[in-house]
């Protein structure tokens, strides 16, 4: 059976496939350098918060309704069996997740043969507030690091994380903002990451050409981060909405003066000056190791 892209850049560094992920992945063998995945938590069941200063409904949609904890134990399992399937032997895996559902995903990392390398703690520095004021404002997810075998060694940019930091080593805490209004131009999606969060994550454990892999991928923010800093990218999800958007993202920032304005505001997050950004466009460096669709 061959897949269809749902849309695939002139470029190449850029393909959507439209679909469930544990059905998609096992369609095809191709391997990636890395991936990240911010699986769905599960939590859609009438709650409320604060948005510009509104309160809002936080339900995400159908693709977020409760289940039980045997279903979600279950459904994470599966797709990591598969990622693990997917990544090259020396590749890694970023996972992000609240308390709700982290614990559980890191159990299941070891069940399944990964070797977990540093659980980060995303700092937000400008969360939402807690309107009930009956506990702590939650401010923090957590992202876990894990390369697919114990015994082979994995990429990380030691030296790059460090000039990040100011010449001091990187530490499992990251304090950067939540998502920022100019990242929503193409589409608000719910659960939008922001790019200060996937570039550091895709420089510290990549080279540029790296093939990065999203199994619900949203707006693809993995993808846009992935092709500014020269990587190339795959994402999948199941809601079309949610593909346009990436779509229109990637159109985007094939614009010289987005590409260019993207690059200043992650200039201090990415250390862009020493990272010598270019533009992505149609040459040689993305031929030869391509997706089989």
């Amino acid at each position: 059976m061959s897949l269809s892209p749902f849309f695939k850049s002139k470029d190449r560094a850029f393909t959507l496939l439209h679909g469930d992920s544990i059905e998609l992945l096992s369609q095809f063998e191709f391997k990636f350098d890395m991936i990240f995945a911010d699986p769905p938590y599960f939590l859609s069941n009438g709650g409320i918060s604060v948005q510009s200063g509104k309160i809002v409904c936080v339900d995400k949609g159908e693709w977020d309704k409760g289940k039980t904890a045997e279903q979600i134990v279950s459904f994470n399992r599966e797709w990591l069996r598969l990622c693990r399937d997917k990544l090259k032997e020396n590749g890694t895996i970023w996972i992000s997740g609240t308390y709700h559902s982290i614990f559980s995903v890191a159990g299941l990392l070891t069940e399944l043969g990964y070797k977990i390398l540093n659980v980060v703690t995303w700092a937000k520095t400008n969360p939402p507030p807690n309107i009930s004021c009956r506990y702590f404002t939650f401010s923090t997810e957590f992202i876990i690091w894990a390369r697919k075998s114990s015994k082979v060694p994995h990429y990380y940019n030691y030296h790059l994380m460090k000039q990040i930091n100011a010449g001091k080593q990187m530490t499992d805490i990251w304090r950067l903002p939540a998502i920022a209004r100019w990242e929503k131009s193409c589409g608000k999606h719910p659960t939008q990451k922001p790019l200060s969060v996937l570039v550091r994550i895709i420089l510290a454990s990549t080279q540029k050409g790296a093939w990065i892999l999203d199994p619900f991928t949203g707006s693809s923010t993995t993808g846009i981060a992935a092709n500014l800093l020269e990587r190339r990218f795959l994402g999948i999800d199941k809601e079309e909405e949610f593909l346009l958007m990436s779509k229109a993202r990637k159109m985007e920032i094939e614009q010289f003066s987005v590409f260019s304005t993207y690059r200043k505001k992650l200039k201090d997050i990415a250390c862009a000056d020493a990272l010598n950004f270019q533009q992505v466009g149609e040459s040689d460096s993305y031929m030869g190791y391509d997706l089989p669709f």
